[in-house]
């Protein structure tokens, strides 16, 4: 079967198919013994080799769908460029290619989900989708009710309106607040920037749930096969 070489690579558990574009741009991949930097480049399985930094890739016998409480102090990559410990460092099984479906930042902890199946990973972050993302935000002192009503309305922040988010107290201690957030746009640092636009520090920002797939009890720095129904859900549901 022939297809575009940033859909084989991701096919291949590579990275996501927009990652996987970016490698190939980089001159990292050799179709035949040559490298190619070109994105419409087609690709054989079964008469091309295909190389990605000198190991040949070929696509999986199985995919695999798992998900993860990532911890903080972690980088959502396979090869981290300053060293730090990344997510696949707490994989047991390291025999395996996979990669994260999209990604958390480095002090956020929470649910990421893992796998080897490029269209999966694909349909799962699209943007035209908006899978909805919840995040329980922990932060220093009340959030009361005006703070909620502008984070619920879309900060704004050097002139730009940040997304509209579902938003909700879920209680306040004395000393911190703990706050429902839920977004179905994916900005850098979104919720972090929505915290920061009303003053309030950030102690523990964690993602428990992604659309109908959630962390549930799952430990730190675990991972657990997903269901076969929270498979479903990504490629049913829309």
């Amino acid at each position: 079967m022939s297809m575009r070489l940033n859909k084989f690579l991701s096919s291949c558990g590579v990275a996501s198919r927009r990652k996987c574009e970016e490698i190939i741009l980089a001159g990292r991949v050799t179709v035949n013994g040559k490298v190619t930097e070109n994105l419409a480049t087609v690709v054989d399985e079964k008469s091309d080799k295909v190389m990605v930094d000198s190991i040949q890739v070929k696509l999986p016998t199985e995919f695999i769908y798992l998900k993860m409480n990532k911890p903080k102090g972690y980088a959502c990559t396979a090869n981290d460029e300053r060293g730090r410990k990344t997510i696949f460092d707490l994989l047991e099984n390291k025999d395996v290619r996979l990669f994260n479906v999209g990604r958390l930042d480095y002090d956020t902890e929470g649910l990421i989900l893992l796998t080897n199946d490029g269209d999966f990973a694909n349909l799962v972050t699209h943007p035209k989708y908006h899978f909805e993302k919840e995040y329980i935000v922990t932060a220093e002192g009340q959030v009361k009710e005006g703070d909620l009503a502008v984070l619920r309305k879309g900060v704004v922040i050097d002139g730009v309106r940040m997304p509209t988010a579902k938003v909700k107290l879920l209680s306040f201690d004395g000393k911190w607040s703990k706050v429902s957030v839920v977004i179905d746009e994916g900005q850098n640092h979104q919720v972090r920037k929505m915290f920061e636009a009303i003053g309030k520090d950030i102690k523990l920002l964690k993602r428990v749930r992604i659309d109908g797939v959630h962390l549930g009890g799952l430990y730190r720095g675990k991972t657990k096969p997903m269901t076969a129904i929270e498979i479903e859900y990504f490629k049913k549901g829309f």
